[in-house]
């Protein structure tokens, strides 16, 4: 202990007479401090001198940092004193001598917090990786720390700057006289000044000291270019403009959302080029696939993995890319619903309600039976077997496009069974979303807890329907009294300009949308019950906004299938190709298997021959499992393996779904219908 306080106080008095020494002082400053850390070759009177004599230097710059500091008040004083002085001159002298005062103040502070900082490490246990870790963090705080003051010191300069050309300009305008365009120019700058200190947010300023807010250091990469020159102009421009890709030390990669000067125009080339990438990509994918025998689809998704980070890596604005991507989902269940009336379905709500329940149900029992003998946690078999319970949307619908559905007098139309039961699932997901915080909580919670965390489930489940139960009464309301005015006065001011009308369904949708995420439940019920209320006022009127909104669809599906693509990793299911084909079919067989039991408990019996169909649309997984797999690993319910295990099974199944739906159809549709349904 008497060597750590001697060595921490020899640091204390030498550290910053190190930094202050000439070379040739700093070298035999290191070599006497190497002796005396030995105990070699210095005496106990060259020791003490040695120490009074450092003691002597850094209380004399401290006398001297003081002495500078009273000459800068007195320098201020007088400069506010002088009339000779115009406002902007005082205004920047004033600021260069405070400036000065904070960098004298923080190199003083700097010199002692790192002192301290040694002295902390010096007194560390360094077989504590625990402890090594909460010094090496403090010391980071500290660094992100210096670096921010130091960062709005140069602002503040660039500032003192601005403040002295001011000056110089009110010098040079009082010398001459100014001509009557000089004069008019000169307004429009100050009133161009007045606008950008209007609109500027300061939103670092504001945020810094905000609680959870973090410093962090980030790498400012610019684009490279063949030319040099023009790698250089680029630059300057991107510098003005702000549009460089920033990185974190995680190795997530940022762009500009909202810049400091909102009067400039900017756009994102970046994502530009990745949507044109992607659009001119898949019409060649979505031919091969064509000419084959599959859906187009599967030629978007090739599309995707492709150009994503197993392929070319040239998609640079992924989740910008998968944003626009959730706007096909978005017009795909509006499409969806504005197909499926309310009298379709009330006819088979009951069997919608039910059939999800009971797959969803058995499917998780399933999963704990099965996490139980292979030793996983019941939170982690959870929440993979809700995932692999839900079934894509987007995909079926895509199947029952454009099918001829004659059934007979009496039966159930099995695509009525098919979309009521996946928007069941919707609704579901959006209970899951709602109920994963409390899952990730009860993942490391003691047994003592369990009951409450059961109880916050059946809270959240009971707020879930109580939304639901508001959501329906405000479609019943919007039917009965809205909807109808509404979509007429639409079709009246859309007479001769149909982006009246598109803009009008698109705003409701974006209406119903809104309504449901803020009664946190599913966006996607929004959009279906918008297509289904829009859908009551008749078949002309449906006729009409498909022809509208299906291109926009379209493309906007593409998108959101390239962006699947971007998440497979063929890599990874070629070294597990085994693997991952005994785990999807055994996923798939066992939903196909589940769903023809429960269709068969619940089906009507004339209308048990459709339950092959349906279960066949059933038995594959969402797309959704994504967005969940994704949240999950990062609350740390499932780790990489099983998320990467997700995503190949999702993606297979995607694949094979095509292959069990024409089965269904070539065993259960009646020839003629067979036709107009492939």
């Amino acid at each position: 202990m008497k060597a750590t306080g001697f060595i921490s106080l020899w640091t204390l008095v030498s550290l910053p007479c190190g930094t202050l020494a000439n070379p040739a002082e700093r070298e035999d400053v290191v070599k006497h401090a190497i002796k005396l850390h030995r105990g070699k070759g210095a005496g106990i009177t060259q020791r003490k001198q040695w120490v009074l004599e450092s003691c002597r230097k850094l209380s004399g710059l401290l006398r001297q940092k003081n002495v500078v500091l009273n000459k800068l008040k007195n320098a201020i004083r007088a400069v506010e004193k002088d009339a000779g002085l115009s406002d902007e001159e005082k205004l920047f002298q004033v600021h260069t001598f405070e400036i000065f005062q904070k960098e004298l103040n923080e190199s003083e502070n700097s010199v002692f917090q790192a002192i301290h900082g040694l002295q902390r490490a010096l007194q560390g246990d360094y077989k504590d990786v625990v402890n090594m870790k909460e010094s090496s963090r403090q010391r980071l705080e500290a660094l992100r720390e210096a670096a921010i003051k130091e960062e709005m010191e140069y602002v503040e300069l660039l500032a003192a700057e601005k403040h002295q050309v001011e000056a110089l300009k009110n010098m040079q305008h009082q010398n001459k006289s100014l001509s009557m365009l000089d004069e008019i120019l000169e307004d429009v700058r100050k009133a161009a000044d007045r606008l950008e200190e209007e609109i500027e947010e300061h939103a670092f300023d504001d945020n810094k000291s905000v609680r959870g807010v973090n410093f962090e250091a980030v790498l400012r990469v610019e684009e490279d270019e063949a030319n040099s020159k023009r790698n250089a102009s680029k630059r300057e421009v991107e510098d003005d403009l702000g549009l460089s890709m920033l990185i974190d030390s995680q190795n997530n990669q940022y762009i500009l959302t909202k810049p400091r000067d909102s009067t400039i125009p900017r756009a994102d080339h970046h994502f530009i080029k990745d949507i044109v990438t992607i659009g001119m990509l898949s019409l060649p994918c979505g031919w091969l696939c064509t000419t084959i025998g599959l859906p187009t689809m599967f030629g978007y998704i090739i599309c995707g993995v492709l150009l994503g980070p197993s392929g070319l890596n040239s998609i640079k604005s992924i989740v910008q890319v998968e944003t626009l991507g959730e706007f096909g989902v978005f017009f795909t269940l509006f499409l969806v619903g504005l197909e499926f009336s309310p009298e379709r379905l009330r006819k088979v709500w009951k069997i919608s309600l039910q059939g999800p329940c009971y797959m969803t149900v058995l499917m998780i029992a399933f999963g704990l039976l099965w996490g139980h003998l292979l030793q996983i946690r019941p939170t982690q078999s959870v929440f993979i077997s809700t995932c692999l319970s839900l079934s894509s949307t987007p995909l079926v619908s895509r199947f029952l496009a454009g099918s001829v559905r004659g059934d007979k007098e009496g039966d159930i139309d099995y695509s009525s069974v098919l979309l009521g039961m996946l928007v069941m699932q919707d609704v579901q997901l959006g209970l899951f979303i709602a109920v994963m915080p409390t899952l990730i909580q009860a993942g490391v919670s003691t047994y003592s807890s369990i009951f409450k965390e059961i109880l916050r489930i059946l809270i959240l489940i009971g707020q879930i329907l109580f939304s639901l139960a508001a959501v329906f009464l405000l479609c019943l309301v919007i039917k009965t009294y809205l909807i109808g005015p509404y979509y007429r006065k639409l079709h009246t001011e859309s007479k001769g300009n149909k982006e009246i009308l598109i803009l009008g369904i698109t705003a409701f949708t974006f209406l119903m949308l809104t309504i449901t995420e803020l009664l946190d439940v599913s966006m996607e019920l929004g959009c279906f019950l918008a297509g289904a209320l829009i859908s009551s006022q008749g078949h002309m009127v449906t006729e009409e906004i498909m022809c509208c909104i299906e291109p926009i669809r379209d493309f906007l599906a593409i998108i959101f299938f390239a962006s699947i693509g971007l998440h497979v990793f063929p890599t990874f299911v070629i070294y597990e190709l085994t693997v991952l084909l005994f785990l999807t079919l055994s996923v798939v067989i066992m939903k196909f298997v589940l769903a023809v039991l429960v269709l068969s408990l619940i089906l009507p019996k004339t209308s048990q021959y459709i339950k092959w169909i349906v279960s066949a649309g059933l038995a594959q997984v969402s797309e959704f499992s994504f967005v969940l797999g994704s949240r999950a690993r990062r609350a740390g319910i499932i780790s990489r393996e099983v998320y990467l295990l997700i995503l190949s099974v999702t993606t297979l199944s995607l694949l094979l779904a095509p292959a069990l739906w024409r089965a269904a159809i070539m065993k259960c549709v009646p020839r003629p219908e067979r036709r107009s349904s492939t």
